[in-house]
Order: structure tokens, then C-alpha cells, then sequence
């Protein structure tokens, strides 16, 4: 009975707080009482900010009283569990500054027993082959218009293609809410379309807009709270869901601890274990080494792994790229899928995968195609497409994503062409032995000039999206994210701390070279030369974007991530105040 007053006590706090934000001029506040050991219990304070002007409807939707409850409390009971991440990922980071050690392949009982599978994927997983990949669904017509495609899944992505100011989060996730029950005018049954694969931010990102217990609440946690909240009843109901893509893993342990969260969320929701289904992205060297204990930490809820190029190159720098012999040379000459470190990682995720029952799936094509289809260059992006994807078609993957809607019919046909049925589990692959020495040899050759230009006028160019709200930007016939920005940041600083040399130029990479041309690209931009810097505020915005661009690129310690240095940046803060 106390227990039960007690809630009740909590819900009109709640309840009360839970305005429409024209009565509330202050951040809103609640603390429950705690009377018993219990979930609610844990809970003793939750800060969460008002609605943006404008959105007061849609937020009132998302954050009810009891929704506000579930995600305070999913993130007071993992808050040791989660604290302890971020102490593994810096102890881990210090130990390879004070002397390298190279990954090695765990001896566990998980990879010596050949035996066991991940649980079978429901009807609506068993075909995995084309994504629509950095869908933001703060982009509502894009939203919408993916939801359409003839493709099995669409990226609902509050990650690399999102920027998660108040706003984007708050229309992004009603948006998704107004899907999955059918509120969006013109738009089929959840039954109907592409199973959504919600991609919540990563364990570097956090929600400044909500606090419990006196912490910011992780992003992740916040993402996929407010997620499942709302729509995993319904979505178990139609048999689609909920379906999730998890980014950054670094090791089976973080693995288990998304399984411990899909437990409780689960149990809590009163939806049968096992419902939750995930494909974990590889896109950190560490988790290469552990691809066999990622999927046995959540073989009730694996759904597979997944391929990423540029943030797995990318972590390579940021783990190892303080030593001379992990220089990267220039990504867009030499760095591909054909590349041995590259071939061998996509071949052992394959494998992996394979071996254990699971989907293996490609990463995304970001190119464009031009206004007009019928033109020779957009035959040219098509060939080199369906050439790329092919060869990872050979390689034995499930599946993989695109960005352009229009690339859609290209890709199906190509795997109408070269697949017989839904995956290839089947198919027969090397047996060669992958080491670790493979997955960790860089390739040869050298920086170009026009390699570094491109780096920088990406990074560049995301820092001054970001400001904007967007988390991706259209450059040069391709779409770029944060993946991008953060392999184009990585290598700058990486070439600038050793001194690596032009080879199409007299000249070693430097702080100076790269101010010279960042600031004639600058001056590029400030002239009308490129679509971009259409008013005094842009431009102000593109001059902030370039002193941090400097900073980020010659930092003496390497930020392991743009997205939370951008996030975490009071600049970037000014621009999106409430």
C-alpha cells in the first residue's frame, strides 16, 4: 500500500510539471519519493527542459508522465553499469598511449564451442538485403519519401546522419511515433512498409536536455527510452519490431550490457524476451577482435553484424594513430574495400556471421545521382555502384544500404541478378585464416593535395552543418555524414603529428599548409563560390566552423569523437538555445 502511494504521489508531481510550455518559464523538475527498493525507487530527481517553441504538441506527446518515468528509471538502474563504459574505454585508451598492444582474438568458451546459433530472426528479418541508410527522421519529407522505397529496411538514424539538437530529437521521435501508429496522411500500415531500424546515438553522445539523479542522461539511453516507450508494445503486436542498429560497440562487454537493457526494457514493457532483434555495428577496431562475443551477448536479440569503412578506419587513428606505423594515406586513393586490412575485416564479419547463423551486412553507398537520370554521369554512378556492391555480393553479405532513393531499382535488380534466396548463409567461403596482423596492415602509399583539400573542406563543411542542425550535407555527388567528417579530421591530425609527406607536392603536412588551404577554401565559400554562406549568419557560422576545424586538427590529445566535441561545445549550444 505505501509502495502504491508512493507512485501515485510520483505521477501527480509528474503530472504537474508536465505542462504545455507556455506556463513554464524554468527547467522542469520532479522527485519522486522513494519508499521502497524498488525501480521507481532508484529514481530521486528528473530535470528535463521544455518543449522549443513551436513543438509544445509533439513534446507532449513524447514526454507523458509515465514516459518521463521509464527512461529515468532505465537510466538510474544502468547508471553504474554505464559509468563503468566510459572507465573501460579511458583506461583502455591510456594503457595504448603508454605502450601499444596489439588486439589480439579472445580464447573464449564462446569462440572454441562450435556449436551454438543466435536465436532465429522473425519473418520481416529474414531478407536483409538493401537499407536506405542516414535517414534522419527530423527530415520528414525524406522520412517519409524512404518509408515508400522498395527496399526492407529503412535507418532511422538519431546517429551519423542526425543532428540531435532539442528540436531534431523531438520531431524525429514523434515522427517515428506517428508511423508506427499510423498517423502520417497517405502513408500504408506499419505492417505495410520497411521495417524501421532504429538507430539510437552512441555511448559518446548525451541528451544535455534531461538529467536524472543530477546526470545527464546518455543519448543512447535517452533515444532508445523514448523509442521503445512508444512503440515496442505496438510494434511486437504487427510483428516489425522494434528493430535496432547499435554504433561505436567497442567489445562484447558493451554487447552485454544493450542485452542486460533489452532484458529489462522487455520485462518491464511486458513484451516476450527475446522480441528485441539488433545488428551491432563493427566500426571500431577493438570490436574486430570480438565479433564472436558480441554475437553471443546477444544471441536472444542478434539480428547480426555490420560492416562501416569510414568510422572503422577512423578508430584505427583514434586507438593507434599516435604511432608513425598506423599512418592511413589518403582515403580517397587508396582506401577501399579491396584494401587487405579492409577485405579481411568484411571477410571475417562474413564468416563470423555466417558460422553463427546471423546476417552480415555491407556498409552504405553515399553517392548521388544528378538531376538528370538519363545522363551520362548518371550512368557512370550507377555502374560504379552496383561494381561496389557486387563485389561485396561476392564477398557473401546479407545485405547493405544506400542513400539515394534513386539508386534503389539498380541495387535490386543486382541482387535479383547474383542472389537465389533471401541471405547467404549458405554459401561457401574462404577458410584462410585471419590474423591480427591482417586486420591491422596498413596500406601503402602517400597523401595527396587533393586528398587533403577534400578532408578539410568535409570536415569543414560538417562543423558548419552542425551549427545549422543537420547531420549530413550533399558535397562533390555524395552524401557526407559524421562517418566521413570523422575519417577527414582523423587523418589531418594524423598527417600534421608525423610530418607526412605530399607526394604530389614539395611539401610535408603541416598546421601552416593546412591553414593556407582551409582558409582558401574559406574564402571560396565567403565569395558565393559554393553553395553555402547565403547570409551573415552562415557566414558567421562558417568562420566559427573553421576555428574549430583548427583546434580539433592540431589538439595534442586526439578527441575520439567530432560529434561530442561539437556537441559538448558552448558554440554549438548558442546557435540552438531554447
Amino acid at each position: 500500500m505505501a509502495d502504491s502511494r508512493a507512485t501515485v504521489r510520483r505521477l501527480k508531481v509528474l503530472t504537474r510539471l508536465v505542462q504545455p510550455v507556455s506556463t513554464l518559464h524554468r527547467k522542469i523538475i520532479a522527485r519522486p519519493c522513494a519508499t521502497a527498493a524498488s525501480d521507481r525507487d532508484i529514481v530521486r530527481s528528473i530535470v528535463l527542459d521544455p518543449a522549443p517553441q513551436g513543438l509544445e504538441a509533439s513534446y507532449s506527446v513524447l514526454f507523458t508522465p509515465e514516459a518521463i518515468q521509464f527512461v529515468a528509471e532505465l537510466a538510474a538502474t544502468f547508471s553504474l553499469q554505464i559509468d563503468q563504459l566510459y572507465w573501460q574505454r579511458l583506461n583502455r585508451k591510456c594503457a595504448n598511449l603508454r605502450a601499444f598492444q596489439k588486439p589480439q582474438f579472445l580464447d573464449s568458451p564462446e569462440r572454441r564451442d562450435p556449436n551454438w546459433k543466435i536465436s532465429p530472426v522473425p519473418a520481416r528479418l529474414q531478407n536483409r538485403h538493401l537499407d536506405l541508410g542516414d535517414v534522419s527522421p527530423a527530415n520528414t519529407s525524406h522520412f517519409v519519401n524512404s518509408l515508400q522505397a522498395d527496399v526492407q529496411g529503412v535507418q532511422v538514424d538519431f546517429d551519423d546522419g542526425h543532428c540531435p539538437t532539442w528540436q531534431n530529437q523531438i520531431i524525429g521521435l514523434h515522427n517515428v511515433y506517428r508511423v508506427v501508429h499510423g498517423q502520417i496522411p497517405g502513408l500504408a500500415s506499419i505492417q505495410s512498409l520497411p521495417v524501421l531500424m532504429l538507430r539510437p546515438r552512441a555511448w559518446n553522445m548525451a541528451e544535455h536536455n534531461m538529467m536524472v539523479n543530477g546526470k545527464e542522461v546518455p543519448g543512447p539511453i535517452f533515444d532508445f527510452g523514448i523509442l521503445m516507450f512508444h512503440n515496442a508494445n505496438k510494434l511486437s503486436e504487427m510483428g516489425c519490431g522494434p528493430f535496432f542498429y547499435l554504433s561505436k560497440v567497442e567489445g562484447a562487454g558493451e554487447a552485454q550490457l544493450w542485452n542486460d537493457i533489452f532484458l529489462w526494457s522487455q520485462m518491464k514493457l511486458g513484451i516476450p524476451r527475446g522480441t528485441i532483434k539488433a545488428c551491432v555495428l563493427i566500426e571500431n577496431i577493438l570490436s574486430s577482435f570480438q565479433m564472436e562475443e558480441i554475437l553471443y551477448a546477444l544471441r536472444e536479440h542478434s539480428l547480426g553484424l555490420n560492416c562501416g569503412i569510414w568510422d572503422y578506419a577512423a578508430s584505427i587513428i583514434c586507438k593507434f594513430g599516435h604511432l608513425r606505423n598506423f599512418v592511413l594515406p589518403d582515403r580517397n586513393k587508396y582506401v577501399n574495400m579491396e584494401r587487405h586490412f579492409l577485405k579481411c575485416y568484411m571477410q571475417l564479419v562474413v564468416r563470423t556471421c555466417h558460422r553463427r547463423g546471423a546476417h552480415a551486412t555491407g556498409g552504405m553507398a553515399a553517392l548521388l545521382l544528378p538531376l538528370d537520370k538519363e545522363s551520362q554521369k548518371a550512368t557512370e554512378i550507377i555502374e560504379k555502384v552496383c561494381q561496389a556492391k557486387l563485389k561485396e555480393i561476392q564477398e557473401g553479405v546479407d545485405g547493405f544500404m544506400v542513400y539515394d532513393i534513386g539508386l534503389v531499382p539498380y541495387v535490386n535488380e543486382l541482387w535479383r541478378l547474383h542472389a537465389s534466396s533471401a541471405d547467404q548463409l549458405m554459401v561457401k567461403l574462404s577458410t584462410t585464416q585471419i590474423t591480427p596482423e591482417d586486420l591491422l596492415q596498413m596500406p601503402s602509399g602517400g597523401v595527396t593535395m587533393d586528398g587533403l583539400n577534400h578532408n578539410i573542406a568535409v570536415t569543414v563543411l560538417f562543423i558548419y552543418h552542425w551549427f545549422q542542425g543537420y547531420g549530413h550535407f550533399y558535397y562533390n555527388g555524395a552524401v557526407e555524414d559524421s562517418a566521413t567528417a570523422e575519417i577527414s579530421r582523423s587523418q589531418i591530425w594524423q598527417w600534421i603529428r608525423h610530418e607526412t609527406s605530399v607526394e604530389d607536392f614539395n611539401a610535408v603536412v603541416t598546421k601552416t599548409l593546412v591553414k593556407q588551404l582551409a582558409e582558401k577554401f574559406l574564402t571560396c565559400c565567403m565569395e558565393g563560390k559554393l553553395s553555402f554562406c547565403q547570409n551573415e549568419k552562415e557566414r558567421y557560422q562558417m568562420k566559427i566552423a573553421m576555428g574549430m576545424f583548427m583546434e580539433i586538427i592540431t589538439k595534442n590529445e586526439f578527441p575520439d569523437f567530432i560529434t561530442t566535441y561539437l556537441n559538448d561545445n558552448y558554440m554549438f549550444w548558442s546557435f540552438h538555445k531554447q
